[in-house]
């Protein structure tokens, strides 16, 4: 394992989620449930979501040869740079909305929800996008899964604890041209390293 791949992995990952749908989802749950239970609910639906992304990039790692996987690195981050400039803070906190239903008041029942909330809205997020593009570009699944990890657990905690006045601070445009503007950079590394093999 190595953490400097951990540590280059948790910021992405981080400034990709927090202004997404599933950080307004979280943020809606924990506002009429518990928490704790909202947070493990989530916090589990993530990790199901990072050990999926790094297998289909190690699985892409294996099977296609480096200017291949450079290639397509380059095109995923562009695309996902596309995808970050895109999104609106008000379209994804409407999203959250729709999608919420009441949830009981017992723990068991509040995590349940909040699992299968994030787990349906996590599927081909920038995010998970994202965690298969370092897992493959890296050949470091585990360092790529504990950086992901750590950064989606992060995001679920802020939404549950103070995410109203996060948003506040920082306005979700900006911190998806953040993530946008991070995800060109890395297109660009990607495609002069395919250029160069």
């Amino acid at each position: 394992m190595k953490f400097g791949v951990a540590l280059a992995a948790f910021p992405l990952i981080f400034f990709g989620e927090l202004p997404d749908k599933t950080m307004f989802a979280s943020l809606v749950l924990a506002s009429r449930g518990r928490p704790l239970a909202v947070w493990l609910g989530a916090a589990a639906a993530f990790l199901v979501h990072v050990v999926i992304a790094v297998t289909i990039g190690v699985a892409l790692f294996h099977l296609l040869p480096d200017r291949a996987i450079d290639i397509l690195v380059a095109v995923m981050f562009a695309v996902g740079a596309v995808l970050a400039f895109r999104a609106t803070e008000a379209g994804e906190e409407e999203g959250a909305e729709e999608v919420i239903s009441e949830t009981g008041t017992h723990a068991h029942r509040v995590a349940l929800t909040a699992f299968v909330v994030i787990f349906v809205a996590e599927w081909g997020d920038l995010t998970q996008v994202l965690t298969a593009n370092l897992a493959a570009r890296t050949g470091e699944p585990v360092s790529v899964a504990l950086g992901s990890a750590l950064a989606l657990w992060t995001v679920a905690a802020i939404a549950v604890v103070a995410g109203k006045t996060l948003v506040r601070l920082m306005p979700g445009v900006v911190l998806r041209r953040i993530t946008g503007t991070v995800c060109i950079l890395l297109a660009i590394v990607a495609a002069v390293e395919a250029v160069r093999a």
